[in-house]
């Protein structure tokens, strides 16, 4: 039976791996947490860098030393050393260069999408537009930049996870399209609690220790609102366009124009709006019925001086219990045929403003 003990004395001789030196003697086990009637295991790291490869196999390491020994579940949380704990080690923490995906950021475009709260739908739009993009023949990436609320893994029905090649992380691809995400760095859906410059580190992970090959597309699900991760991606990504979603209530269009404004501050253009459970058609009479109201996209479009993109009716997926994706539209489901008119309406907008 494991004990908090055991897992400690389990752990203690793996080295950081930028250090090089033992979690015994960096002070890493920070907590170590032991539900013995569940068979649950959680322990807190601190690591010289984290969001990078070298962490994603650790956190491998770590997994399989713990369930060899016993454990059922694992529960990760990394955070970093402090610059006091490093200068004690006079590490020298190698800095990251930008890889070819942003060195050379002309033949990409990046297109965030943004929400002004959360449960409008803002993540289920960027799957399905990132897949519908891939359909249409374009080399696509998508980044679940919602890393308190990260759930794109999960509506793609993706099970694997990314595998480490050299010192670059090779993303999960599905339905054509190259997936990273939170989601990948914690174990058993375990919550995250990080700082905003920490959440800012990961990002930048996200874009510089990811082999993303090329990419015609590059989407960020940002988190709902205007917090820091939208922040950091303003300033990261000079050129990037934005996608913002709505519902047609009228509260809603009010918050989501605060995500369009300070795109707009930011100089990011907005190229439209997707006005999502615009309505429920009636399968029976054909009748559409306005449930959350009407005219919230056109509304908000017209205060960002942009277009609305698409609307969206309130209606699921068929699911596959054999490919199960339980947010992914089919091309021939009439929503999947919605999204393929949107992806073409904005491949026609960042093809139009290139020429220009």
């Amino acid at each position: 039976m494991l004990t908090e003990e055991k897992v400690y004395a389990l752990l203690k001789d793996l080295k950081d791996p930028f250090l090089h030196k033992t979690l015994e003697e960096t002070g890493a086990l920070k907590e170590v947490t032991v539900k013995q009637e569940k068979g649950h295991v959680s322990v807190k790291i601190a690591l010289a860098k984290t969001g990078t490869s070298e962490q994603l196999k650790f956190q491998e390491l770590v997994v399989n030393t713990l369930k060899a020994a016993g454990a059922i579940t694992v529960g990760l949380r990394f955070v970093e050393l402090s610059g006091d704990e490093l200068k004690q080690f006079k590490a020298q923490i190698p800095s990251t260069a930008p890889n070819h995906l942003l060195a050379n950021s002309d033949s990409t475009h990046f297109l965030a999408i943004a929400s002004g709260k959360g449960g409008v739908g803002k993540s289920t739009v960027s799957v399905n537009l990132a897949i519908a993009l891939a359909r249409l023949g374009k080399k696509v990436g998508l980044i679940d930049a919602d890393i308190y609320g990260f759930s794109v893994p999960d509506m793609m029905g993706v099970a694997q996870r990314p595998v480490v090649r050299g010192d670059k992380i090779i993303p999960v691809e599905r339905f054509g399209v190259k997936v990273i995400s939170m989601g990948f760095f914690v174990e058993d859906n375990s919550p995250v609690i990080w700082r905003g410059p920490m959440l800012g580190k990961m990002l930048t992970s996200f874009f510089t220790e990811v082999e993303w090959g090329e990419l015609d597309y590059l989407l960020l699900d940002l988190p709902p609102g205007t917090g820091d991760v939208a922040l950091d991606v303003h300033s990261m990504l000079p050129a990037c366009k934005e996608v913002i979603v709505t519902t047609p209530h009228p509260t809603a269009a009010f918050v989501a124009a605060r995500a369009g404004a300070m795109a707009i501050k930011t100089n990011h253009e907005v190229i439209g709006i997707v006005e999502n459970m615009a309505y429920f058609k009636s399968k029976i009479t054909g009748e559409k019925e306005y449930v959350f109201g009407k005219g919230g996209g056109a509304k908000l479009a017209e205060e960002l001086q942009t277009t609305v993109l698409g609307q969206l009716p309130l209606q699921q997926p068929d699911w596959n219990d054999e490919d199960f994706a339980p947010s992914v539209y089919g091309e021939d489901h009439p929503l999947g045929k919605i999204y393929l008119d949107i992806a073409q309406r904005v491949m026609s907008k960042c093809e139009e403003a290139l020429h220009n």
